[in-house]
């Protein structure tokens, strides 16, 4: 009986650990970093930078562009190399100088017809016309490689 019982919760066990993973739901805050500068910002510290519209795929958005975020960070985007975007749910997608430093890349915050949708979260990535992986939903994090 005991050996049963030993092998049925090996079997749990075991089981548990292959089940697939739940996405780590969006948080409130964006953390933009370098590795040594780390801040966290909430809707309300993004809308006090100012806000700028992008469009891409027919949706106007609202946001703060990237480099201006950046720099409101303590972080140089000229000294830059890249910059990744990190979801919750653990896709990533980087940028090069082209694409981080351009005036239309925008960490979005709304739509200009109200929030961001469910299935965006709370930020966004916004590069218009550049295509679904450059434009991240579920964003909680920025990191900044020189």
């Amino acid at each position: 009986m005991k050996r049963i019982l030993f092998v049925l919760l090996v079997l749990a066990l075991a089981l548990t650990a292959c089940a697939p993973k739940q996405a780590a739901p969006a948080g409130d805050t964006l953390k933009v970093t370098d590795g040594t500068i780390v801040k966290t910002y909430t809707v309300d510290d993004l809308k006090a930078l100012g806000a700028v519209q992008a469009s891409d795929k027919g949706v106007a958005y609202i946001g703060v562009p990237l480099k201006t975020l950046l720099q409101d960070a303590g972080i140089d985007p000229a000294t830059l190399s890249a910059v990744k975007a990190v979801a919750s749910d653990g896709f990533t997608s980087n940028y090069d100088a082209s694409q981080f430093l351009a005036d239309d890349t925008l960490v979005a915050y709304a739509r200009a017809d109200g929030p961001l949708t469910a299935d965006e979260g709370i930020f966004r990535m916004v590069l218009p016309d550049q295509g679904g992986l450059l434009n991240p939903r579920l964003l909680v994090e920025l990191d900044a490689i020189p």
